[in-house]
């Protein structure tokens, strides 16, 4: 705003005492004070108020109005309420600096000007901020992207004074305000995420508030792929965009915003938004590869017309990097009580989201792997840079632990009580020839982490050293007494009964013990597959709620 203005507000009680050329300077901001030095509290500006208690006699007024013009400040008001009449010398000394000079009448509180200005630069500066997200957005939609999240953030910053960041589901920093204070910390960050998930599965509109000590901040839902254009934008099911959409945390409450600010915030969203489908949509061709490699391993393809692909692959994922990486895989799969939500491309973007190197930011990062899906499965190759001759590369790329920590308390949060996410992950391997071996080897894992309880589970290839990997080495007459005793009792029943108890155990295992899914997949009524593998257990003497015995079972279908 401008000084012109705040001298034709009568409310103000301002009087002009020297400066009237000058009532086209702008105001962006206001500070009360009565510090002989308060630059080091100036950015410039500003419409300075004092009560005059820095001046101990006429020397001082030069010196104070010398250090306000070199900081930039606007003009200077002076209250009345103190020393009566604003002294002649303050008077003398801002009409040589150029300094606009006011008077406040006594009347008049320095709140009730603080407000005023704070309540109209606002408000100018979110009309400029509109006016310049809308440019954004229509540049964005018509040609190369802006700049991504970053430029807006720090609009905000700069013209709302508002930090804000850019999270995924999993609490990872996707974009968030350049030099505004102290970064986001991880744990603040995977809280946010897990509140944000929380209350979009309770159906609440956005944003969410949440109180962490004295700051509150204000989260919007960021819409992504996945939208029914048949629904206005709106996703057909919540669950299917749930757990790869971003979110926008604002360090502010937006619970008593106006409906203006309110609407610039969610055409922000709407801008990032746009950002984020460009670059789901540039993810097509990693996908694509993702697929063709993993027909051509699953089909027995030879290991060179495999290494064909991937050295295709290779340039694409991790351009420049001049060296032919070694690759893991990892297999991950999203499911649904009731299995309303095809979990393949759940699970697929999910995956790409989660699956990115925790110290680094942006989006960027996450293009550098090729994510497939197959059925309810999604299937990732990640590539992992050559390492040197004194290294086999074991100990690079993904953990399962490190990814479990990272992830299960904020997805924990989306998978409420109705959903569960596994993971299983593959040791590095070094060619064409080890990568059907990696598939086998994660897909294991992912099922030994879905025999343990817990909305999100995890395990790794190091897991799997204590059985999968060994069957092979177990004697035959080991592996004949071991599969004797708990299958043969399945078997005999089965043969006087035609029970299916074998069929049925073998079913209940590969849908990791969900009752409704397998009772789905063997067109049984819930009740009668209680009764089967209540059957089971009385014959075995087993409970399939404990993963021992799940693994057990396992190992011995396994073995048969």
């Amino acid at each position: 705003m401008r000084l012109r203005a705040l001298l034709d507000t009568d409310a103000l009680g301002l009087r002009l005492l020297g400066g009237g050329d000058e009532l086209d300077r702008t105001v962006r901001g206001v500070m009360t004070t009565d510090l002989r030095d308060p630059s080091r509290y100036l950015s410039g500006g500003e419409l300075v108020l004092t009560g005059l208690a820095w001046r101990r006699d006429a020397a001082d007024s030069e010196p104070f109005v010398r250090l306000l013009v070199a900081a930039g400040v606007t003009a200077l008001a002076a209250g009345e309420a103190e020393l009566g009449d604003v002294p002649e010398d303050l008077v003398v000394a801002c009409a040589r600096h150029r300094l606009p000079l006011f008077a406040v009448n006594e009347s008049v509180a320095f709140a009730t000007i603080t407000e005023h200005v704070v309540r109209q630069v606002s408000g100018e500066r979110a009309g400029d901020l509109a006016a310049v997200v809308d440019r954004h957005r229509r540049m964005m939609t018509s040609g190369p992207a802006g700049g991504g999240p970053d430029v807006v953030l720090d609009l905000l910053g700069s013209d709302l004074d508002l930090r804000a960041w850019v999270l995924s589901p999993a609490g990872r920093l996707v974009a968030g305000p350049k030099g505004a204070g102290p970064a986001l910390p991880a744990e603040l960050r995977a809280r946010l995420s897990a509140e944000h998930l929380a209350a979009t599965r309770t159906g609440r509109r956005g944003p969410h508030r949440v109180a962490v000590g004295t700051t509150t901040y204000s989260l919007f839902p960021i819409g992504g792929v996945g939208r029914d254009p048949d629904s206005g934008g709106a996703p057909r099911d919540v669950r299917e965009t749930l757990l790869s959409d971003w979110l926008l945390a604002v360090e502010a409450d937006a619970g008593d915003w106006p409906a203006e600010r309110l609407d610039l915030l969610h055409g922000v969203t709407q801008l990032i938004a746009v950002e984020r489908d460009r670059r789901d949509a540039a993810r097509t061709v990693r996908r694509r590869l993702a697929q063709e490699i993993l027909e051509l391993v699953q089909a027995g393809a030879a290991p060179a017309e495999i290494a064909a692909r991937l050295r295709v692959a290779a340039p694409v994922l991790l351009p420049g990097l001049g060296a032919a990486p070694h690759w893991q895989v990892v297999v991950a799969r999203v499911e649904w009580e009731g299995g309303e939500v095809d979990s393949g491309p759940v699970t697929q973007a999910l995956l790409e989201e989660i699956l990115v190197d925790p110290l680094s930011t942006g989006p960027e990062p996450s293009d550098r792997i090729a994510v497939a899906h197959t059925g309810e499965e999604a299937i990732a190759l990640v590539p992992l840079p050559a390492v040197s001759s004194e290294h086999d590369g074991s100990e690079s790329g993904i953990h399962a632990d490190a990814l479990l920590t990272a992830v299960r308390g904020p997805l924990s949060a989306g998978l409420d009580d109705d959903g569960r996410l596994t993971l299983g992950v593959s040791a590095a391997v070094h060619s064409a020839e080890g990568l059907r071996g990696a598939l086998e080897e994660a897909r294991h894992a992912r099922r030994v982490a879905a025999a343990r309880s817990g909305r999100v589970c995890a395990a790794g290839h190091q897991e799997l050293a204590s059985h999968v990997l060994l069957l092979p080495f177990v004697p035959d007459d080991v592996r004949r007494a071991f599969t004797a005793r708990l299958l043969d009792p399945l078997r005999d029943y089965d043969r006087r009964h035609r029970a299916e108890l074998i069929p049925t155990l073998e079913a209940f295992l590969e849908c990791d013990g969900s009752w409704t899914r397998c009772a789905a997949r063997l067109h049984l009524h819930v009740n009668t597959l209680r009764y089967r593998v209540g059957r089971i257990e009385q014959l075995t003497g087993r409970d399939l709620s404990r993963l021992e015995d799940k693994l057990d079972f396992f190992l011995a279908l396994r073995m048969s």
